[in-house]
């Protein structure tokens, strides 16, 4: 086994390897950009080692830097997680050449499936299924419409050596088709290094579901079943689980079997993913092979009791595996959120900064009887940079069924207090508590779906609004008599602090009759419906946990002027608790309305600006591109939304834009 080995990555992904490293005691080396001096993987890791400046193309994936680090720790080993390197086959290569182990696939493997052209003629050849579509090079946007046309709309125009959602496109016609060639071959230049560009049918009313193989040197290969990835935004996954909900014994036998020959065919050993579209029929169809670990292989872990990272290196060091197929099982359900530093109000654009708090649930058992568990590389007070993918962390959740897995993630997303960026967590709630998702009724067009307008947010339905209204009533009641006690105005405070309250939340009003005693209080309705409170809750904890009727509530909670700012299950509420006499005032008072924006561009993400689509004075039109903005290595092209001219323009092509900064001014 190796003594030393070297996490040639960053984020929760090097923080993950090293503690599996940490458990089988290996030491561990970290490289590290000058963004990334103060990281997490830095801090937590044996030895680290500079290797450039913060983009990843002068650090992190430069070969030779990365080769030097190993050379001045005497690492014997390099684990390249994902992204980066973890698919190079020239890494691979150079590892071989100077005696270190690559953990991970041989360099035949990686050539073969890391071109997602080559790999779909071989997984022809091994007897995979595969989708239709154009496996050629394809020169320029003209032939791009070309095949696209011949293919037969809508079409997935994708990058060769892609991954991760760069350099992906749905075209639904011939501009998007030429539109998303050209933002794909730029995107994929600029994040892996080769512009080529392959085309195919995009199957309607797909399932996105992937199958985790394992295999060794020794001839030995098996799969761990499948994890559902359908809940995507811009071809990159959001939610995951395992298993899937909607695959069949049968289909996943078959699955798991094409995976497993694939695997063979190519000579493959470590961890990989075969990934598969499915339909609406079980008709499965390849996609690509990820010849590395995946960003989801958590669930994975969490369903079977295989720690993957450790698999992998005892595979690298030339052992066997230690089971075979008939040893491996599906025990209860697992779910991943991936949190990213992300405005969802803004459509998803990405959000840099200070993390001002940083608080994860706890790992481990929880009172429900699930598990949770938290993939990071982020901590409170740290950075979150422009340079690299937007994920913070992965929040995972176990339970013995579906149902009680996505109930674990409701909790576990509510006690999640992330302040000081844009995040997606309010999103990731939203889903856990949508109807379809709850269903299983799920595709990879879920989100464009159920939210065609971008996010706006939660509303509550009336039965959660009474649980927070009773519960506001009851926290609100505990702050006012803190507050008498501490002003020092009485003696006997439960002569001053009425049991009456008045709740508004959500355009809603509740008149609350508050009868509190020593284990908590009992909230009355003017309908004559009650509520039993209980909670340790003390003013200004940010986080207050709840048993309402005895079951469990988690509130973040933030002070505002009468009363409280309140988020819970991705909705983000203004609350009021007044005194009847306070309610009847505060009805009289005007609301501030916001700044009229209608004539202006403003720039929803901090980034680059790239390309300028109009000029001033020109007429635009509903839908055309006025310019793109490059952030966290993506393309993002604003648009206009209404008919108008362009009075001024405010920014310069390579600029550097902040959010809300004003592109440009119409007339």
């Amino acid at each position: 086994m190796f003594d030393k080995i070297l996490i040639a990555n960053r984020g929760e992904i090097a923080c993950r390897v090293i503690k599996t490293a940490r458990k089988m005691g290996i030491k561990t080396v970290a490289v590290y950009s000058d963004a990334d001096r103060n990281a997490l993987h830095v801090q937590i890791a044996d030895e680290a080692v500079h290797i450039g400046p913060a983009p990843a193309n002068q650090s992190y994936i430069v070969i030779d830097k990365v080769m030097d680090a190993i050379r001045q720790t005497g690492a014997q080993a390099v684990h390249p997680g994902y992204g980066f390197l973890s698919e190079n086959m020239k890494f691979a290569q150079a590892l071989e050449a100077a005696g270190v182990a690559f953990i991970g696939p041989p360099s035949g493997a990686i050539e073969a499936m890391g071109d997602k052209i080559t790999s779909k003629k071989l997984a022809a050849e091994a007897g995979v299924n595969t989708v239709p579509g154009y496996m050629g090079l394809i020169a320029d946007a003209d032939e791009a419409v070309k095949i696209a046309g011949e293919i037969g709309y809508p079409v997935m125009i994708k990058a060769s050596a892609g991954g991760g959602g760069k350099g992906m496109r749905i075209a639904w016609n011939d501009e998007e088709a030429r539109e998303g060639f050209e933002s794909s071959k730029n995107e994929a230049a600029a994040s892996f290094g080769d512009d080529r560009i392959f085309i195919e049918k995009f199957v309607t009313q797909p399932r996105h579901i992937e199958i985790q193989v394992l295999a060794d040197s020794h001839g030995n290969t098996v799969h761990l079943f499948e994890r559902e990835c359908s809940i995507q935004r811009r071809n990159q996954k959001v939610i995951e689980e395992a298993p899937s909900p909607f695959l069949d014994d049968a289909t996943r036998a078959a699955m798991g079997e094409q995976a497993c020959a694939l695997a063979r065919a190519v000579g493959y050993t470590s961890a990989g993913t075969v990934e598969f579209i499915v339909d609406g029929e079980r008709n499965f169809y390849f996609l690509e092979m990820n010849t590395r670990l995946q960003v989801e292989h958590p669930v994975t872990e969490l369903i079977t009791g295989v720690d993957l990272v450790e698999q992998m290196i005892c595979v690298a060091a030339g052992e066997k595996l230690p089971f075979a197929q008939r040893d491996l099982s599906i025990d209860g359900w697992a779910m991943e959120s991936r949190l990213y530093a992300e405005d969802p109000y803004r459509n998803f654009l990405p959000s840099i900064g200070r993390l001002t708090r940083y608080r994860p649930p706890a790992e481990g058992p929880t009172p429900g009887g699930g598990i949770v568990r938290n993939d990071t590389g982020v901590y409170e007070g740290g950075e979150i940079s422009m340079y690299y993918d937007p994920m913070i962390a992965k929040l995972c959740s176990w339970g013995a069924t579906r149902a009680a897995a996505i109930e674990e993630m409701r909790l576990a997303l509510d006690t999640f207090e992330v302040e000081g960026i844009g995040h997606n967590l309010p999103f990731c709630s939203a889903v856990m508590e949508h109807p379809r998702f709850t269903e299983g009724a799920i595709t990879t067009a879920f989100i464009a779906e159920e939210y065609p307008e971008g996010f706006q947010g939660v509303t509550l339905p009336d039965c959660t609004l009474r649980r927070v209204a009773a519960a506001a009533a009851a926290m609100n009641r505990v702050a006012e008599i803190r507050r008498t006690r501490v002003s020092g105005r009485m003696d006997n405070h439960e002569r001053k602090v009425g049991d009456d309250w008045v709740v508004r939340a959500q355009g809603a009003e509740f008149a609350l009759h508050v009868r509190a005693d020593k284990g908590g209080a009992t909230v009355e309705f003017a309908d004559g419906a009650s509520m039993r409170v209980e909670s340790d809750w003390v003013p200004g904890q940010r986080l207050a946990r709840l048993l309402i009727d005895g079951e469990p509530m988690v509130l973040k909670v933030g002070r505002i002027t009468g009363g409280y700012r309140i988020r819970l299950r991705g909705a983000d509420l203004k609350v009021h608790a007044f005194s009847p006499r306070q309610a009847a005032l505060a009805a009289l008072m005007p609301e501030k309305q916001p700044p009229d924006t209608s004539k202006l561009l403003l720039c929803p993400m901090p980034g680059l600006m790239v390309k300028l689509s109009v000029a001033e004075g020109d007429e635009v039109f509903e839908g055309q591109a006025l310019c793109t903005v490059e952030a966290m290595k993506m393309e993002n092209i604003l648009r206009a939304e209404r008919k108008g001219v362009v009075k001024k323009i405010n920014a310069d092509i390579g600029g550097s834009l902040a959010v809300d900064d004003v592109i440009m001014e119409f007339e």
